[in-house]
C-alpha cells in the first residue's frame, strides 16, 4: 500500500468535504457543518482561494487532510492556522496525521511564518497527546471568540444597544 502526502486537487473536495463532516460527527458537532462543497472549492481553488489543503492518499484514497490558511499576527506578523487536521478513523495510529501535520510546519517554515496555531478540544486526549509528542504550547489560559452569522446580523442591526 503506497501512501503520499500532497496538495489537493479539485478532485479531491468531495472527499475532503466528506472527512470535514466525519470530524464534526466526531467533536459532537454536526449540525455546526454548514460549510458546502461548492464554497470549499471556490475557497481551495477559485478566483478566492485563501485556503490550503494537504491530502494522504493511500492507493489513490484520500484517508487524511491538513487544512490551514494564512492568519496575521500584529505581534509576529504572518502566521499560519491550521483550521482541521483529521485522519479517517480506521487509519489512525499509523503515523498520517504525523506526515500532514509536518507537512504544514513545512510550509510555515517555507514562507517564513511568524508562528503556527491551532485549536484542539480540551476533552481531545488523543489529538492533545499528538501535540504535546511535539512539544507543542497548549495554552489554556486563552478563551475562544466566536459569532454566529445571526448575532453578527443582530449586532449590526442592533449596535446602539451594545
Amino acid at each position: 500500500m503506497s501512501i503520499s502526502i500532497l496538495k489537493a486537487l479539485p478532485e479531491h473536495v468531495t472527499a475532503i468535504h466528506a472527512l470535514i463532516r466525519e470530524l464534526a460527527i466526531y467533536e459532537k458537532a454536526e449540525k455546526e457543518h454548514t460549510a458546502t462543497e461548492d464554497e470549499l472549492m471556490r475557497f481551495l481553488f477559485g478566483d478566492d482561494k485563501f485556503v490550503f489543503c494537504d491530502v494522504a492518499l493511500e492507493d489513490g484514497n484520500l484517508i487524511g487532510i491538513a487544512l490551514y490558511y494564512y492568519k496575521y499576527s500584529t505581534w509576529k506578523g504572518r502566521s499560519l492556522y491550521l483550521e482541521d487536521l483529521v485522519v479517517k478513523e480506521e487509519h489512525r495510529g499509523r503515523g498520517l496525521g504525523k506526515k500532514l501535520f509536518l507537512s504544514v510546519v513545512e510550509f510555515a517554515v517555507e514562507q517564513n511564518c511568524g508562528r503556527m496555531d491551532w485549536q484542539v478540544l480540551d476533552w481531545n486526549e488523543p489529538a492533545i497527546g499528538f501535540y504535546e509528542r511535539f512539544e507543542a504550547n497548549l495554552d489554556g489560559e486563552w478563551i475562544n471568540g466566536q459569532f454566529t452569522p445571526e448575532q453578527m446580523r443582530r449586532i449590526c442591526n442592533e449596535n446602539d444597544t451594545f
